[in-house]
């Protein structure tokens, strides 16, 4: 008879994985492609301050600069948070305008120069811009329909939309009350109420979208959709919302645009969709998705309206805006997929 070996059995070694170092907070804020895009905000700056400093370097200029970037930086939140989850919107520009009309014709026939007037105008503006976005995240999150096809044929409805009501022309008659007040008026004669409230849109989307499961859950479905559904996501749900919450805010931006100009400015706006991707996109938000912040777009968007203002003043063609903002967005696109190479070959 054979004897039974009776040598104890090794158990299987259990590889434990070392932590990863955490990053500091001042190394993750060097290397952020935020700062360096604040840095180069901050550098154009300077370079107009030095060339043309008693024009450049006053209060007026500077409200100047942020009254014509706040409709911009109401759009480019919304599509923030879109880009952030590998999508697109392309009706914004529409959305704007469609939303500008209907809280326009709405005012004019309810009547009346007072806050209640005005508070209606908001509430239809916001209405029809959520409708919108609802309908654009419905249709790529449950119909999976492309979100350049979904939203570029929403962007011709909305548009068309618009002229149906008006008949193409557009409406000049609005409560002066509130072209005096949130179009024209300023927070103790210095800060433009437009932009006190383009800055509280993004101060409070910003800290949603760094603090918040929402937040994190965009990010989820952007850096990787079949994971985040994986773990428990409503990945069509949070679709639905984040196209949602697109649509609201270019809804806001058409009531700001209406009582910044008194009029519905139809014609306009057939840029703004691809100025906002262009500023979320020069603010380092990857439009592979997973990346990007609202800080980021602020300064995106403030990069070509401080180019364009500092242009006009030194004497330089303003049509070398579109130029230099052409080859930062290039350049933007370029270095995020370096970024993302470097991070795969790791």
């Amino acid at each position: 008879m054979s004897e039974t070996s009776t040598a104890p059995q090794q158990e299987p070694a259990i590889l434990e994985e070392e932590p990863r170092e955490r990053v500091p907070w001042w190394q993750r804020f060097v290397t952020g492609s935020s700062t360096w895009i604040g840095l180069i905000l901050v550098g154009l700056i300077v370079v107009f301050s030095a060339l043309e400093y008693t024009s450049f370097v006053s209060s007026s200029n500077a409200r100047n600069i942020a009254t014509d970037a706040a409709v911009l930086l109401v759009l480019a939140v919304g599509m923030t948070y879109v880009i952030i989850t590998a999508g697109i919107d392309l009706s914004v520009g529409a959305v704007l305008v469609f939303s500008g009309v209907v809280a326009a014709k709405l005012m004019n026939s309810v009547g009346g120069n007072n806050w209640g007037t005005i508070l209606i105008g908001l509430v239809a503006s916001l209405a029809a811009g959520l409708a919108w976005g609802t309908l654009n995240g419905f249709l790529v999150a449950k119909a999976k329909i492309p979100a350049l096809i979904v939203t570029l044929g929403t962007l011709g409805m909305a548009l068309g939309a618009a002229l149906l009501i008006t008949g193409g022309v557009d409406e000049r008659e609005v409560p002066t009350k509130l072209i005096d007040t949130i179009g024209t008026g300023r927070v103790f004669n210095q800060v433009p109420y437009l932009v006190i409230i383009a800055f509280s849109v993004a101060i409070v989307f910003g800290i949603v979208l760094a603090m918040t499961r929402f937040g994190r859950n965009t990010y989820a479905i952007g850096s990787n959709e079949e994971a985040a559904r994986r773990a428990g996501i409503a990945v069509d749900r949070h679709l639905i919302k984040v196209y949602a919450l697109s649509g609201v805010l270019a809804g806001l931006a058409g009531f700001m645009n209406v009582a910044r100009f008194a009029t519905t400015t139809i014609g306009g706006h057939n840029t703004d969709n691809l100025q906002a991707i262009a500023a979320v996109v020069i603010g380092g938000t990857s439009l592979f998705g997973g990346i990007g912040t609202v800080l980021g777009s602020v300064f995106g968007v403030f990069i070509p309206a401080v180019l364009q203002n500092g242009f006009v003043i030194i004497g330089v063609q303003p049509f070398w805006q579109q130029v230099a903002v052409g080859a930062v967005l290039i350049g933007a696109v370029y270095l995020d997929q370096l970024r993302r190479r470097s991070v795969q070959n790791r």
